[in-house]
């Protein structure tokens, strides 16, 4: 090279972003199913039943490894016990030691009907999830859902037993442990909700807990002070922004922003021919101005379908100051199905789309942030819960 030649670099190669597409992890009374989408979310292939027969509460991909995959399962003959599939279920073994209650001396044993609730644990606790049950119990797994540990501060915490009530207490099919939440800043910050109980939280990775329900109303006639009256639905934290809570709770809709530990009523908003009673939250992956539910009808006997038969997805944009009716494409009418809990998801695209299953099996999907709805299955058994993951 001459001493006036310039010297030539090269070329830095970028490394091609990887495609990924979704699946739709959807669990019913009578077993489960996994819906691979294409990369557009356009078509979709069904996988499954898997559990035929069997109820599945919940069923959710490990986002750490995109691999490990948990299904809460009450079986006829094996009784509540986990799944763990670590090849997206195409093999299933049974957990080795699933959730079960320890019953010291001094306090009424109890007996886990089905375990409810599943939760990853933080992303640097790669094998760490959570699961909550019915009766109201909470336990942890270290190694990836093989094994399951009662956490004592909880399910044999004599003034958390008078706070969860009776095992016939609750909703129709029994009460219920659920919304566990991680931090994604600190392992040590955990939140759950029960119904009913009250919303939790601990700062000492489940060691001590201290109630989290000011601001929340309790049914006309009895009394908030007592934590046994409130009985949240669902809690959701924002993605991007971990220090606003949303919650749907048995008396509306509510939004928490700490440092304040008191509870904002935003469902008042909602029309009043609607209400804002219903079971499932979604907050937006990447706007915490944005969140949506799925009212259904809550007067006085509390029919638990959608108001007057017309369902449709409720959206605000400014964290509860206006909502907005998404229905189109949803049935117009005569329609008299609702959603449950677990049962609304959404997804973490740039432009995310809705998930959607319902109590006469069908599952959904919301365009556009629920702007515009379309049917991805019908016909299935009623369906419990609906996650969504994105694998390669």
């Amino acid at each position: 090279m001459s001493p006036t030649s310039t010297p030539v670099r090269a070329a830095t190669k970028k490394a091609t972003p990887k495609t990924t597409r979704p699946v739709v992890l959807v669990a019913t009374r009578k077993g489960a199913w996994l819906f691979h989408g294409d990369a557009r979310r356009k078509t979709w292939v069904a996988d499954g039943p898997h559990f035929l027969g069997h109820t599945i509460s919940h069923m959710v991909l490990d986002p750490r490894d995109r691999r490990t995959l948990l299904a809460a399962a009450k079986t006829g003959h094996l009784g509540p016990t986990i799944f763990r599939s670590t090849d997206l279920g195409r093999t299933w073994k049974e957990a080795r030691q699933p959730p079960a209650f320890a019953n010291p001396p001094g306090l009424p044993a109890r007996s886990v009907d089905h375990t409810f609730w599943l939760t990853p644990g933080h992303a640097d606790e790669p094998d760490t999830w959570y699961a909550g049950t019915s009766p109201q119990g909470l336990f942890r797994s270290e190694d990836g859902g093989v094994s399951w540990a009662p956490l004592p501060s909880v399910n044999d915490d004599p003034q958390f037993r008078e706070w969860m009530g009776s095992a016939q207490d609750g909703t129709p099919d029994g009460p219920k442990l659920h919304s566990i939440i991680v931090d994604p800043r600190d392992p040590a910050h955990l939140l759950f909700a029960m119904s009913s109980g009250g919303v939790h939280e601990s700062r000492d990775a489940g060691r001590s807990w201290s109630a989290l329900v000011d601001g929340m109303q309790v049914v006309e006639g009895f009394d908030p002070t007592t934590l046994t009256f409130h009985d949240p639905h669902c809690v959701r934290l924002c993605p991007s922004r971990p220090d606003r809570l949303y919650q749907q709770n048995h008396c509306g809709i509510y939004r928490l922003d700490r440092p304040s530990d008191t509870w904002q009523r935003i469902g008042a908003k909602m029309p009043k021919r609607v209400g804002d009673i219903g079971f499932p939250m979604a907050v937006h992956p990447h706007d915490a101005d944005t969140a949506w539910v799925f009212p259904m009808d809550g007067t006085d006997v509390w029919p638990r379908t959608s108001p007057a038969g017309r369902p449709a997805a409720y959206v605000t944009r400014n964290a509860g100051r206006t909502w907005e009716r998404l229905d189109a494409g949803l049935p117009e009418n005569q329609a008299w199905w609702t959603t449950k809990r677990q049962a609304m998801t959404v997804d973490a695209r740039p432009t995310p789309a809705l998930y959607l299953g319902t109590t006469s099996g069908e599952l959904w999907i919301g365009r556009d942030e629920g702007a515009r709805w379309s049917n991805i299955a019908r016909h299935l058994p009623e369906i419990y819960a609906v996650e969504v993951a994105e694998v390669a």
